[in-house]
């Protein structure tokens, strides 16, 4: 095996695979990269057992052939050559890569192609389509509202679902105390298996997928899902279990509104929450006459008041938040305001943003004495 590549198209692509590579991993040829040289493109591949992502690009193929590589150091050594580079690679009788850039020479340890794992792609149905920029503001509008508990595995990912009977590709994740829903509209009565997207997987797509117009073709079974966009292909396991129906979650009962502007929001939370020793950022929110104020109490920071105007109409009510999850909210409304759809202090507050109406989230509320 032998080519010639741009060193940044080259970057680039290793870029897009360190995500998937198993860093602690008890099989060597997993923390490897798969270098395929054909015709004039090498095909790069990696792979964690659960995860499979491979790129075609475009090189100067001088012999056709193929190695494994330690990903971490070929990502390295690329990263740190001079930009607009040329690079020369060939693979020796030794069984070491050799990378010739200018004056730098490296002779890097390979293992046998043979021993790399090969996962079947039989999928090859009919894809949904939809823009990319478009399915990145679905992942982002719901990503952090992922849970972290081992224990409920159906929680660590993101749902995707397409409701009977609406043109929409729904996203939703939660993690008992939160939850974020958002939809996007798809064209085409093309089949869709719901899954539950695993956290990984979520943080590659966001490292591959440009905020462009150009469809991401996805394909979902009952245990894989894939995705196609320009010319990488990946492949992933989704969780095992069953969703919680989220619809039950999203109150449908009447509520009054809270209404302030997002910046002023956001601004005064995360002024308070310095006074958090916990860094859980528990604040007590009272409304009244057009007023929000925002209070903490730390028994050992200190405490604090911060208030914003707001358009609020109710009776007066005092509800306890984790000011995080607020901010993580606030953060992705595209709306100039946030508007807290409130009930009282013990039920789920929902928060809708004007300018997206086909997002919702709901914060649980927390005791604050």
């Amino acid at each position: 095996m032998e080519f010639k590549i741009d060193r940044d198209v080259f970057l680039k692509a290793l870029a897009h695979v360190q995500g998937v590579v198993e860093k602690k991993n008890t099989l060597p040829i997993l923390g490897n990269v798969m270098l395929e040289a054909t015709n004039s493109f090498l095909k790069i591949t990696a792979t964690d057992l659960d995860i499979i992502i491979t790129e075609n690009i475009s090189c100067n193929t001088i012999a056709e052939g193929s190695t494994t590589t330690t990903a971490q150091v070929i990502y390295d050594i690329v990263r740190k050559l001079k930009t607009g580079s040329s690079l020369h690679l060939s693979l020796k009788d030794n069984n070491r890569l050799k990378l010739i850039s200018g004056r730098s020479d490296f002779n890097l340890t390979c293992i046998p192609p043979d021993e790399f794992p090969v996962l079947e792609d039989n999928m090859d149905e009919q894809y949904l389509e939809v823009p990319s920029y478009e399915f990145l503001k679905i992942i982002n509008k719901t990503k952090f509202s992922i849970s972290n508990d081992e224990t409920r595995h159906y929680l660590n990912g993101i749902y995707l679902d397409r409701q009977e009977g609406k043109d929409e590709l729904v996203a939703v994740a939660t993690d008992g105390h939160r939850l974020s829903k958002s939809a996007i509209a798809i064209k085409g009565n093309k089949y869709f298996q719901p899954i539950i997207l695993p956290k990984k997987t979520v943080y590659e797509l966001l490292t591959i997928i440009d905020e462009d117009s150009i469809n991401l073709k996805i394909l979902s079974t009952k245990s894989k899902i894939k995705f196609l966009y320009k010319e990488i292909v990946l492949i992933s396991k989704v969780i095992d279990g069953k969703f919680p129906d989220y619809e039950k979650v999203i109150p449908k009962d009447e509520r009054v509104s809270a209404k302030s502007n997002i910046e002023e929001f956001i601004s005064a939370l995360d002024r308070l929450k310095s006074l958090s020793s916990d860094r859980k950022g528990v604040i007590k929110i009272s409304l009244n006459n057009g007023i929000m104020k925002f209070l903490i109490n730390d028994s050992i920071a200190g405490d604090g008041i911060e208030e914003v105007q707001t358009q609020y109409k109710g009776e007066a009510m005092e509800i306890g938040f984790n000011s995080n999850y607020l901010i993580d909210v606030a953060n992705v409304l595209e709306s100039k305001d946030i508007t807290l759809m409130l009930k009282d202090a013990t039920s789920p507050t929902c928060i809708k943003d004007e300018s997206d109406p086909l997002s919702t989230y709901i914060i649980m509320p927390m005791r604050v004495i």
